[in-house]
């Protein structure tokens, strides 16, 4: 597949991927087994975040598409601590909860950031015509 080709179809992909990722985080964000609040939505933006990158930079080649997951990330976390007209806040920033929100979105960040800072400084793939 050309590397035209690969951009063209992995860039909505993997936006569309960091999107829905990013709103199910933040859906998880006060999931409680038990009564006992888990972080199970920090665990998955670390990890997510990370692998969304490089996977996008694996997929397409492109150094662009691979901000793009964290980026659309980061908007619709952001977006989830805004309140809306009517009051209604996903993402609340008080108690336990909001211990927990402020790691989601603090670790998830940082874990964007540590991967776009490796995909940006990777040296550049040669690229080799075919035959």
């Amino acid at each position: 597949m050309s590397g035209l080709v690969r951009v063209v179809l992995g860039a909505p992909g993997a936006v569309l991927v960091a999107g829905w990722l990013a709103l199910i985080e933040v859906f998880w964000l006060p999931l409680r087994v038990a009564g006992v609040l888990v972080p199970l939505s920090v665990l998955v933006a670390v990890v997510g975040n990370y692998l969304l990158v490089v996977g996008a930079l694996r997929i397409t080649g492109s150094r662009v598409v691979a901000v793009l997951p964290a980026v659309v990330w980061l908007v619709v976390a952001v977006g989830a601590t805004v309140p809306r007209p009517e009051g209604d806040l996903v993402a609340v920033g008080s108690g336990g909860l909001g211990a927990v929100t402020l790691a989601f979105l603090g670790l998830g960040v940082l874990a964007a950031a540590v991967a776009v800072g490796r995909v940006l400084a990777a040296p550049r793939r040669p690229v080799v015509p075919r035959a």
